[in-house]
């Protein structure tokens, strides 16, 4: 594996962190880390959201810039009495990407090595073995001879698993090979804006959040940005890369390395107007590469952002990323470069005048 430089570390102990919907601390922590040295406060709202503060100017706008800290996994809700493991997704999984995958399980004792197991082909009938097997068939295998023993071990219910998965530099070193992208890219996006600001003028005061909760529904997006009552959202997620074989321009348009994505439609939320041209317009004088893209399944933390208090102009800011809600998936570390680049730039810019003159574009 290439040796790590200091984001490459900082990407690593983002990504190996386990946290889904509800379980965030050890992602909190990690991210906590990284971003204090950049911040003058660091806050969380009640549903444990991460809230570092910067002020520029300390009667200027409030910009957010949001990542979820969660990432997809599974809950435990029942323990058999030979000692399988039932269990719930937390966020959307595709079961064909599930089966015979490792997994870990976070006990109060400590965790624990577990495999995704369903009953063999070699036992199901010519027909039942050409149909994917429903999540709801699957188990996890966590060697236990009985319930007793899982119990030992300090399996509960409500236990989060987590995929396991180490973080890869591949061959071509701009591809990033991770778990949990989705959305610790987010959270070192947020950390490296804070990061670029440190001694530069910004007319405004600048919120790098990390949200708890959005694969379940962009709950913590909804809590933190009413503590933080912004003038200005960006979301910062990862999307969908139209870069692999069988996927045309029509059902994805983005490339990996060919700069961030601006989302101007998806689920969740319409894109404001205003504030995406005045996005794009800053990449274009600054020679910042972008890609438009639409999203019409799926949203991100911008659908609760903007829906806050008397609504907040927001917008997506993504990360083209390959296998997104499996158990790894890669990026293109230009890509997340050049969306820090240009948040920042964009950050400078956001002064009163021009926060107000987008509010009404």
């Amino acid at each position: 594996m290439a040796k790590l430089d200091e984001t490459l570390t900082m990407l690593k102990d983002l990504t190996d962190a386990k946290g889904i919907p509800g379980n965030e601390r050890e992602v909190r922590e990690v991210m906590k880390k990284y971003i204090t040295p950049y911040a003058d406060e660091i806050t969380t709202d009640g549903l444990g959201s991460l809230i570092a503060k910067k002020v520029g100017k300390a009667d200027g706008p409030k910009i957010m810039v949001a990542g979820h800290m969660d990432e997809v996994g599974f809950m435990i809700t029942q323990i058999d009495d030979k000692g399988f493991l039932r269990f719930q997704t937390v966020g959307g999984w595709w079961g064909q990407v599930m089966l015979a995958q490792r997994v870990t399980v976070v006990t109060r004792k400590g965790e624990v090595t577990g495999i995704i197991g369903s009953k063999p082909p070699h036992v199901l009938s010519a027909e039942a073995r050409k149909k994917p097997i429903d999540i709801k068939d699957m188990f996890i295998d966590i060697g236990a001879s009985s319930r007793e023993e899982a119990q030992e071990w300090g399996v509960r219910p409500g236990d989060m698993v987590v995929p396991y998965f180490e973080f890869t530099v591949m061959n071509n070193e701009k591809m990033l090979l991770a778990k949990a992208w989705d959305n610790r890219i987010g959270c070192a996006i947020a950390i490296d804006v804070l990061k670029q600001l440190q001694g530069v003028d910004h007319p405004n005061v600048v919120y790098g959040v990390g949200n708890v909760q959005e694969e379940v529904g962009l709950r913590g997006a909804k809590t933190s940005t009413h503590k933080i009552e912004p003038d200005i959202g960006f979301a910062v997620d990862v999307g969908i890369a139209g870069d692999t074989p069988g996927i045309t321009e029509k059902e994805a348009m983005s490339k990996m390395g060919k700069g961030p994505q601006i989302v101007v439609y998806d689920a969740s939320m319409v894109a404001h107007k205003g504030l995406r041209d005045f996005v794009t317009d800053t990449a274009d004088e600054l020679n910042i590469p972008y890609q438009f893209e639409s999203i019409p399944g799926g949203g991100t933390d911008a659908g609760s952002i903007h829906l806050t208090h008397n609504g907040v102009p927001a917008l997506a800011i993504t990360i083209a990323t390959r296998y997104i809600h499996s158990h790894a998936a890669i990026l293109h570390r230009d890509d997340y470069e050049n969306a820090v680049k240009l948040i920042v730039e964009v950050i400078k810019r956001l002064d009163r005048e021009t926060v107000d003159k987008i509010i009404f574009e």
